[in-house]
């Protein structure tokens, strides 16, 4: 049951339908859109994640001076295979917040509860190997980079690119 968690200075809650067009607008910007995109209809975009089976959304808020303002999304989803089981993060920020740390708060924030709220041993994150701020920001939450997936993704251009598998286990968690 999705619940909402607070951070040292987010406040991650359930996403609710009137926060789509915040977050297409997010995803509208160049910064975000490269990594995540979604096609002409963002709005449309959105809904389809919200509608993801197994994955859990969060909007991300603000909760350091800017109380209720959204300023993302973070979600997560689970193997749930007993020999395999682990969890998996995903996130994107508006570019106005970047460099404030939020982001690392947001991922922290998510991390702990999965280890200690859903007993995961082991979350996965898997950034573009060439997103140098966004590895930089799952460093400082514990993730280490475990390889490059090559050809992974395909960009904006039409053309693959690599991503960078990191992961965290528990006992590495930053505070």
């Amino acid at each position: 049951m999705p619940m909402t968690l607070r951070g040292a200075r987010v406040v991650l809650r359930p996403t609710v339908p009137s926060d789509v067009p915040s977050l297409a607008a997010i995803r509208a910007t160049p910064e975000v859109y490269a990594r995540w995109r979604g096609g002409a209809d963002l709005v449309a975009a959105v809904r389809e994640d919200l509608a993801e089976p197994g994955a859990e959304q969060l909007t991300i808020e603000d909760g350091d001076g800017g109380e209720g303002e959204v300023i993302g999304m973070i979600q997560w989803s689970a193997e749930a295979d007993p020999d395999y089981r682990h969890a998996s993060i995903d996130i994107y920020l508006d570019p106005a917040v970047h460099g404030r740390g939020l982001g690392t708060d947001a991922v922290r924030t998510l991390a702990r509860h999965l280890i200690i709220d859903h007993g995961h041993h082991r979350i996965v994150i898997d950034p573009a190997a060439d997103n140098t701020a966004a590895i930089r920001c799952y460093g400082k939450v514990g993730f280490r980079p475990v390889g490059v997936m090559r050809s992974y993704e395909r960009g904006a251009d039409g053309t693959w690119h690599d991503g960078l598998l990191m992961d965290l286990l528990a006992e590495e968690l930053m505070p």
